[in-house]
């Protein structure tokens, strides 16, 4: 199955499953298990949230895979950069991302996806790890942000 086709039915999948679900932590917990499950490559996929108490900071969420960093400064890593650009971020070998915060050994690839409120505001970032280098491309980049759009509408914390 081609990974469009994938990212078809899973977004279709994941849009019955939230809808008239208001709480956000349900949302991303949905969204990182189907992910994680329709995708053999993607070794790490959950959330981390904005901190509303401490300021430029994001704090893990909901995700699937082996123990992730517990927190996250806006200026470290693939997901501060992404925090920091508000932007969809792809990088191929992690290694060579001066100040890549290595989780896990065993990630190689990232992609990480910024998640705005209903007021614009970043809420959150979607990160999907692979132990394969250069496993994203822009085909994952429109179909995450696609999926991340629909996941703070009408919700709660």
């Amino acid at each position: 199955m081609k990974k469009t086709d994938i990212y078809a039915e899973i977004s279709a999948q994941i849009a019955a499953i939230i809808d008239n679900e208001p709480s956000a932590t349900a949302r991303y917990a949905t969204v990182s298990c189907v992910l994680s499950e329709a995708f053999e490559s993607f070794f790490w996929t959950g959330f981390y949230c904005v901190d509303p108490t401490r300021s430029r900071e994001l704090v893990i969420g909901p995700y699937q895979g082996s123990l992730g960093c517990l927190r996250i400064p806006f200026d470290k890593g693939v997901c501060g950069a992404c925090a920091t650009k508000e932007e969809t971020v792809i990088v191929d070998d992690v290694h060579a991302f001066e100040g890549h915060i290595a989780c896990d050994s065993r990630t190689n690839s990232e992609i990480v996806v910024p998640v705005f409120n209903a007021q614009g505001q970043l809420a959150a970032v979607l990160d999907v790890d692979s132990e394969a280098y250069a496993n994203f491309d822009m085909v994952d980049a429109e179909a995450l942000e696609t999926i991340c759009k629909t996941l703070l509408i009408g919700v709660t914390f």
